[in-house]
């Protein structure tokens, strides 16, 4: 019998960095994982999904830890697919676990739950006069990330930190500019991290934030 909710990442499945927290809230009796690279080689992933110059930029994570760099034009296409074959075995609730932004995701019944449609208009509602720090893992996803948080009332102090690569040093780094965003405005948000990766980077803060 089907469950009722699938999670659906754009690296392998299931994602163990994130499984314990998913499972507090979501019951293995009630959920199921799927992954788009699932079942692929690395030679497959890289024929089928890496990026070319100039391509909007994507990270995930593979089954063995890896990050992993895939075209975001590539990603939407695949991710339909894969959408389209998990509503045809009959899940009824897709959980997207990626907040990039994709706007031809469709569904016939199902219903498809985006993070990037969720959590921005959430965090502009949190936040209030704060600043908010958003760490991305790579370089090239800060201008596409500026141009989500417009709406926010004081420009975002962005860093680049990978959950995936990040040593101590790379998320102390995040941590000083997060830290540096919220002086000004009374404390910084992190977004975008695993709870463990979000744990490295407020405490070389020395300080709680929040991890969305």
């Amino acid at each position: 019998m089907t469950k009722p909710l699938v999670t659906l990442t754009i690296g392998q499945s299931p994602r163990s960095d994130i499984l314990p927290l998913l499972r507090q809230h979501l019951p293995d009796a009630l959920t199921d994982h799927a992954g788009l690279l699932d079942g692929l080689s690395a030679a497959e992933i890289a024929a089928r999904f890496a990026p070319a110059a100039g391509d909007r930029v994507l990270v995930s994570r593979l089954q063995s830890g890896e990050q992993v760099r895939l075209a975001a034009s590539k990603v939407e296409q695949g991710l339909q697919r894969k959408i389209s074959a998990l509503e045809q075995a009959g899940y009824a609730t897709i959980l997207l676990l990626c907040t990039g932004e994709f706007s031809r995701l469709r569904t016939q019944r199902a219903l498809l739950l985006e993070p990037d449609r969720l959590i921005p208009p959430l965090i502009c509602a949190m936040v209030q006069q704060q600043r908010v720090g958003i760490v991305v893992p790579v370089e090239e996803q800060i201008v596409e990330q500026a141009g989500k948080w417009q709406q926010l009332p004081a420009q975002p102090c962005f860093a680049v930190a990978s959950p995936y690569q990040g040593d101590q040093a790379t998320f102390a780094d995040a941590a000083n500019q997060s830290e540096s965003a919220g002086r000004s405005a009374g404390g910084a948000r992190l977004y975008g991290l695993s709870p463990a990766a979000s744990d490295r980077v407020t405490a070389a803060a020395g300080r709680t934030g929040s991890a969305l």
